[in-house]
């Protein structure tokens, strides 16, 4: 009777807490000591979690505990510990603790359990919080463990209060094969060699930090050491990878420094390091003191070379402070932790890499926004999200980041990082939400902030602007129209305007509030440009209705990236018209690739064909792209030039496309292939050969499509074992060549066992919707085998696709 009363209050308050956010206990300090069951892929655990009750005395407590075995739960006192009646549905463990404790006092709860996250039901793979990965050594990967807390997974593998409100001081120890290394929180207090070939390490982190931002990694992992100002900072990465870890991780002690410097505080943890691990379910995780990331952020020389302005590491490392050291109090409030990493990002590109390489930026994550349509009717604080999965979005972190980017425009430089200051250090090692940022930079402006954050933090959507311009010869006055188009409510917006005439540039500072708004500027002459949001700041959609002539002259002498971009997207819809034909041509030759490399894009974006393009701007430019083609500073935009280049079939670019592969770039390579291909098979097929011995990602399925278009039972070594023994990206990229590889060459036995090895990828790989992917191959496999000839193998790819089917 008292365990089915402890069920149903158990009920009865997780349905409260779920709907009122309720915080009944605090997290102390949370020790483990765990080991693992490779071939089951089990954590075998011991916790002693230390909590007071937060406002109220209780006489009970409910820890997430998600899918495991309880074995034991007791209460530590003095002489040992005390059995405690607990009850457990799968998923929260409801304890009774025998008294009632005031919010004055502490108590100690054991806990031994089993963690099994492969049997847990009814949750995504990345939801799944502990990872075994190759644990049998059956595949040509690494073998580790890692984990990932993020929303709520951390219960998953230790039973916690798995809340982000929550912060607790850790001590992890885990026992692994002593061949292994480690990873956790804070510092490696102490490493102990067992008998049984064992290691123990204990890692600890001295400074309360939220559960879900636990972590453990294990595996063969090599590690290079920096340090900032005395405090380690370090990178583990695969054996292979090691000889690269400076050019990998390396910006890492110049970011901290920086960081440290524009927040006025300093670097706020003991030790940070990087670790890359394998078949990852997410980019990266700002763990405390320990960032996780996929295996795409390891690379060697020639890898390296196709990166440019990668923010990765900067967007995890701002986290420590925006995330970490500050954590949001709710999901509803992420954008506490991830719209200030995304502003991280533009924030070290325009300190280390200019305000073009910002500006780019800041423009692919405004599209990033507006492309999901469904984005303007979610606010940037969202109380409406029925699971914290949902607030992982482009509001979140693309809308965010530029908000609070034009939130440091309004302020100022100066005063807006003293408002970071003051959050910062009004809520070090605490919880906050959007009010508490509001208040901080009320404190450091003197200005009210509340209709900013109405409007942009609890409100959704973005202001539609339409733009148009008027000239009055005759009472020398330029007046603009703007008119807000969106659905719903109307924006309040400060507004730069820059109004360029013959003898100079002035700026007026606007502000638009109404649904139409008109301006007048008087002027001795009619300006050549009125640059409507020349700060280009405004998280917005602009309908902008300048002249091709205005669009060229902000081109040409307006200073900023959206300047430019804004002009050549104006010319690419005035196909035809001679102005815009300029500026596509300057746009080839422009001092910032990612001009060029648009420039290249509007060039082919019909069909990605060149040849749909105007024949007179063809003329004009084909000549500026060859040039681009064979010796561009950025592969990247090379690269995009030499596949400009290929739909044209013209030997005349055969030498180059040949030159091209001496590049060190994957990517400069893989294009110039694809584009001998096109010109002259048998050299494409010869070519291929050489680039054998060193391939990787667009390089090995540039050649697997050579090979599966042209090839032979020759090059079967290279198709079965690439797919073989690639990783899972390398399976995701070559699949199809294979299948179609497959589909050509003559041999049955060969055939045969292409198919079973796509069969295995299907079984294997079903949770990523890989299985209905290759069984759709293999019908294409089929219909291209059969034949009197080959009846054998027709009959094989049937049974390979009956056999996956019912596999999935």
């Amino acid at each position: 009777m008292k365990k089915m009363l402890l069920a149903l209050w158990f009920t009865i308050t997780a349905l409260q807490t779920i709907a009122q956010q309720v915080k009944k206990h605090s997290l102390v300090h949370t020790r483990l000591d765990v080991s693992f069951d490779y071939k089951k892929c089990y954590l075998y655990g011991r916790e002693w979690v230390k909590l007071r009750p937060y406002a109220y005395s209780a006489d009970s407590v409910q820890l997430d505990a998600k899918g495991m075995i309880i074995r034991e739960v007791s209460l530590v006192t003095g002489k040992g510990k005390q059995a405690l009646h607990y009850s457990y549905d799968g998923m929260v463990l409801a304890i009774s603790l025998g008294k009632a404790y005031s919010p004055a006092d502490t108590y100690t709860l054991y806990i031994d359990y089993t963690a099994r996250p492969n049997e847990l039901k009814g949750r995504r793979r990345e939801e799944k919080g502990l990872y075994f990965i190759n644990p049998d050594s059956s595949e040509d990967k690494p073998v580790q463990i890692w984990t990932e807390g993020e929303p709520e997974n951390a219960s998953v593998w230790f039973p916690t209060i798995d809340n982000p409100n929550q912060r607790t001081t850790s001590e992890i120890s885990m026992t692994v094969p002593a061949k292994y290394t480690t990873l956790s929180n804070g510092y490696l207090a102490t490493q102990k060699n067992n008998a049984d070939g064992t290691r123990t390490d204990t890692w600890k982190m001295d400074k309360p930090h939220a559960p879900y931002l636990f972590m453990m990694a294990v595996g063969d992992f090599r590690i290079y050491k920096d340090y900032w100002h005395g405090k380690e900072i370090s990178y583990y990465l695969e054996p292979d990878y090691a000889p690269y870890a400076r050019d990998i991780f390396g910006q890492t002690p110049e970011s901290v420094d920086f960081f440290s410097r524009l927040l006025g505080v300093d670097f706020p943890w003991n030790k940070y390091a990087q670790i890359v691990v394998r078949d990852y379910v997410s980019g990266a995780m700002e763990n405390t003191t320990a960032t996780m990331t996929g295996e795409a952020a390891q690379g060697n020389t020639r890898q390296l070379a196709d990166r440019y302005y990668d923010t990765g590491i900067q967007h995890e490392l701002f986290h420590q402070w925006f995330g970490d050291y500050v954590t949001a109090k709710n999901w509803a409030n992420l954008c506490m932790n991830e719209s200030f990493a995304d502003l991280g990002e533009l924030l070290w590109l325009e300190y280390k890499y200019g305000a073009d390489a910002a500006g780019e930026h800041w423009h692919q994550g405004l599209k990033g926004y507006l492309d999901d349509t469904a984005n303007a009717a979610k606010p940037l604080v969202n109380y409406a999200i029925e699971h914290p999965r949902e607030i992982f979005n482009g509001v979140t972190y693309q809308k965010g980041g530029r908000i609070l980017y034009m939130l440091r425009n309004y302020l100022g430089n100066d005063v807006f990082n003293k408002g970071l200051h003051l959050y910062l250090v009004q809520n070090a090692y605490k919880n906050a939400e959007a009010a508490q940022l509001r208040l901080a930079m009320e404190e450091a402006s003197g200005i009210d902030l509340q209709w900013f954050f109405d409007q942009w933090f609890y409100g959704a959507g973005h202001p539609v602007l339409d733009i148009r311009y008027e000239w009055d010869a005759a009472s020398r006055t330029a007046t603009v129209f703007i008119e807000q188009l969106q659905p719903g409510h109307t924006f309040r917006l400060p507004l730069a305007v820059d109004i360029y005439a013959a003898d100079g540039k002035q700026r007026e500072q606007l502000w638009l509030y109404n649904r139409k708004d008109t301006f007048h500027f008087k002027a001795n002459q009619e300006p050549l440009l009125v640059n409507v949001d020349a700060d280009k700041v405004l998280v917005s959609q602009k309908q902008d209705h300048k002249t091709m002539q205005a669009f060229a002259y902000q081109f040409f002498h307006a200073p900023l990236f959206m300047d430019r971009c804004e002009a050549l997207e104006a010319a690419a819809a005035a196909p035809g018209n001679d102005t815009a034909q300029q500026i596509i041509t300057a746009a080839l030759k422009d001092r910032f690739p990612g001009i060029r490399k648009k420039a290249l894009a509007i060039l082919t974006q019909k069909q990605e064909d060149i040849r749909n393009t105007d024949p007179a701007l063809q003329r004009m430019t084909l000549p500026l792209i060859a040039g681009i083609a064979a010796s561009d500073s950025n592969t990247l935009v090379q690269a995009r030039a030499i596949t400009t280049l290929a739909v044209l079939k013209d030997s005349a670019y055969l030498p180059a496309f040949i030159k091209a592969l001496s590049s060190i770039s994957y990517q400069v390579q893989a294009a110039a292939l694809t584009a001998i291909a096109q010109i002259n098979p048998p050299t494409a097929i010869q070519y291929a050969k050489s680039l054998e011995k060193d391939n990787l990602g667009v390089l090995s399925k540039a050649i697997a499509g050579v090979y599966s278009s042209f090839g032979d039972e020759s090059q079967w070594s290279f198709m079965y074992n690439r797919l073989l023994n690639g990783s899972l990206r390398d399976k995701a990229q070559l699949t199809q060549s294979f299948a179609v590889f497959v589909g050509r060459i003559h041999d049955p036995a060969l055939a045969q066992q292409g198919i079973e090895l796509m069969k295995q990828i299907a079984i294997r790989y079903k949770q990523k919707g890989a299985g209905t992917f290759i069984s759709g191959l293999l019908v294409k496999v089929k219909e291209q085998r059969t034949g009197a000839h080959d009846e054998a193998s027709a009959a094989a790819a049937e049974n390979a696709i009956q056999a996956i089917a019912a596999a999935l």
